[in-house]
């Protein structure tokens, strides 16, 4: 069994961690955009940066954030800095969406 290094063990992406890695459009950037302007579907959240109109890959979790934020929930995303950017650059390689995430 081999050893969990802590990017693996990381319930979820903090504040300042990048969810448009192609904009460098962080968490909090998104969540103090959606909360300051209210956006009515999701595809507004890309004039907060740009964010998801680069590889498109962070499309499906700023759907999420907007979900989220829409029921009145907390604003997060479960998953691990490092998984997210090696499931991206998977992507990119193949055109093909990891649909586990």
């Amino acid at each position: 069994m081999s050893e969990e290094t802590p990017e693996q063990t990381t319930t979820g992406m903090d504040p300042d961690d990048e969810v448009c890695l192609c904009f460098h459009v962080s968490l909090r950037k998104i969540t103090n955009f959606v909360r300051r302007t209210e956006p009515t579907v999701p595809s507004q959240i890309s004039e907060c940066l740009g964010a998801g109109t680069g590889c498109r890959w962070c499309v499906p979790f700023l759907e999420k954030l907007h979900r989220q934020w829409k029921a009145g929930e907390s604003m997060s995303l479960p998953i691990a800095p490092a998984e997210y950017a090696r499931r991206r650059g998977a992507y990119r390689r193949s055109g093909r969406r990891d649909e586990s995430t």
